[in-house]
């Protein structure tokens, strides 16, 4: 550690005050670039230490650097992002270095000319591997790096409680085609459940799954299923390229890692429509925000045709939530709407205010709301009254299914 808190130190005295913003940044990449292999590895060993924390007090994330950082190091543990106390704090240039430290040459490029870089971190613990997924970003002219902790084992499916229902809308063996929506915001567990029908299928039926993602996190081991993992960036260029080349490698299910644009919102919609099982993620947290939010990303011109293409391909939607539990760790909330003819006729319609009505009465089907869930999880003790209302979509709703304010 001494020695790599003097190799940081010498760095930075070796940066001029007069060097300002992405010059600045592109300096200390340079100075970083000429640490000999032993001053590199003492350093990437001790930024390590920190990665290797996280497993012993349970954070999700680690976050360092940049101006909002104010040279600490920050663990996300149990939904709560704390410093940590026993580390002391660095300078700015000091964070810099430590962070541009573990990049190579060609994603410093990237990150100087785009102000943000994703990619994957992979450290070994004795003889367990641990993978991160990482985002470096600009703050203020500084640097600043979250890194978040990807599962080594994967959550089996069964212990999400799905409705057979869902589990027929998802699994390959009953249906092969048909778009899976994975929704929730930023932390909230969607990575662990896609990854945990992609491992049920892969257990159980014969067929081809592409991953494609950015960045890839859990690595599935090909079992009944051929698994291909392509990460944006490195083994393909684009979300969209990555799903048009898909459909040339002979594929049974596509997993598009996030709909995050129209280009690539379309590409899904296309090559579902073309017969193939796709799942993907989107940042909503409803289904019925789902719905509107593809629909509404594309240019007004098109929106009758996407609504009618999504109407017809369009097979299930899990919006969910982690939430705080009693017992100060988190649980997972979840909302499903199943594409029944129904919920087809709304979506042609332009009526999809009518879906959440449609939900809450069709739990025989395995639908079920965000706030019926959360009703399930307070009378079962999980979690408090506060906290259900406090992550309600439907805060109203919610009081009447609890009996506390009277029905309309």
């Amino acid at each position: 550690m001494d020695e790599a808190i003097s190799v940081l130190k010498q760095i930075v005295t070796n940066i001029p005050d007069t060097s300002l913003g992405v010059e600045r940044q592109m300096l200390i990449g340079n100075l970083c670039s000429r640490q000999s292999p032993e001053e590199r590895m003492a350093v990437k060993t001790y930024f390590d230490t920190f990665l290797r924390k996280m497993a012993g007090i349970v954070a999700s994330d680690i976050d360092m650097g940049g101006y909002g950082g104010q040279g600490k190091v920050w663990y996300r543990v149990y939904g709560s992002k704390k410093p940590d106390p026993d580390v002391p704090a660095f300078t700015f240039d000091e964070c810099n270095v430590l962070i541009q430290s573990i990049l190579m040459e060609r994603q410093r490029q990237f990150l100087y000319e785009n102000r943000n870089l994703d990619f994957s971190y992979t450290i070994m613990d004795g003889e367990d591997m641990l993978r991160f997924r990482a985002d470096v970003y600009f703050d203020l002219d500084q640097i600043a790096l979250n890194m978040r902790a990807i599962n080594q084992t994967i959550r089996p499916y069964g212990g999400f409680g799905f409705h057979p229902g869902v589990t027929r809308a998802v699994s390959l063996q009953h249906t092969k085609e048909g778009m899976i929506l994975v929704t929730g915001i930023t932390g909230s567990g969607k990575s662990t459940t896609l990854d945990a029908i992609i491992d049920a299928n892969n257990h159980s039926v014969d067929g081809h799954c592409v991953v494609i993602a950015s960045p890839i996190e859990y690595v599935h081991k090909s079992d009944r299923c051929i698994v291909r993992h392509r990460e944006v960036g490195r083994d393909v260029l684009s979300f969209k390229d990555g799903a048009v080349q898909a459909l040339r490698q002979d594929p049974d299910i596509i997993v598009i890692g996030e709909l995050r644009d129209p280009d690539t919102i379309l590409t899904a919609l296309e090559i579902t429509d073309s017969g193939h099982k796709v799942f993907s993620t989107l940042h909503t947290s409803s289904a019925v925000e789902s719905i509107d939010r593809i629909i509404g990303e594309v240019p007004p011109v098109e929106q009758d045709r996407v609504r009618y293409r999504l109407a017809d391909i369009i097979q299930c939607v899990i919006s969910q939530k982690l939430i705080p539990s009693v017992d100060r760790k988190r649980v997972l909330a979840k909302e499903v709407m199943l594409a029944t003819p129904s919920v087809r006729a709304a979506i042609k319609n332009n009526n999809t205010g009518e879906i959440y009505q449609m939900m809450s009465e069709s739990g025989e089907q395995g639908m079920i709301t965000m706030e019926q869930d959360l009703k399930r999880l307070y009378l079962g003790k999980k979690i408090t009254l506060d906290t259900a209302m406090n992550f309600a979509n439907n805060k109203r709703r919610l009081q009447q299914i609890l009996n506390l304010v009277a029905t309309d």
